[in-house]
């Protein structure tokens, strides 16, 4: 039983030396993408935000609908419910475009738990999509392998 152990030991000690080399260059490039790509506009912390995520939207809920909810803030440039792609019942879920990021913040603040249609909406600041964008994964060198801190 001790000699299964061992092995166990010994073979969880090799993955984790494996794993560790491509995650320390990988966290690398992760560091220098990041700084070079923070100079873009679009990734800028302070960078404007005119779109708001909105949740618990109704099924019955149509964009026209969703328009005119939050029209009365500002100018609504676009909206957009996501729809399931098999049945095409809406997946309970939208976006809201706003030209102006103080019309979006000051719907955000007025329509955040109010009802629609009977169902409380949930309102946050929608965050850009990033597709084939540096993954940072932690690195494992402080944990061994029965999950305690060294």
């Amino acid at each position: 039983m001790m000699s299964n152990a061992n092995t166990l030991m010994q073979l969880a000690r090799r993955a984790l030396t494996n794993i560790q080399t491509p995650v320390l260059s990988f966290r690398c490039f992760c560091s220098q993408s990041s700084s070079s790509s923070s100079s873009a506009p679009s990734s800028s912390p302070s960078a404007p935000n005119n779109k708001l995520f909105v949740a618990g939207l109704s099924w019955s809920l149509d964009e026209r609908s969703l328009k005119d909810a939050f029209s009365s803030f500002g100018e609504v440039t676009e909206v957009r419910i996501m729809y399931d792609k098999d049945s095409g019942r809406s997946r309970g879920f939208g976006f809201v475009n706003f030209t102006n990021e103080d019309d979006a913040q000051t719907a955000k603040d007025a329509m955040d738990g109010k009802a629609l249609l009977g169902r409380p909406l949930r309102i946050s600041f929608a965050l850009d999509k990033v597709r084939g964008g540096p993954v940072v994964i932690p690195r494992l060198s402080n944990i061994n392998v029965f999950g305690r801190r060294s």
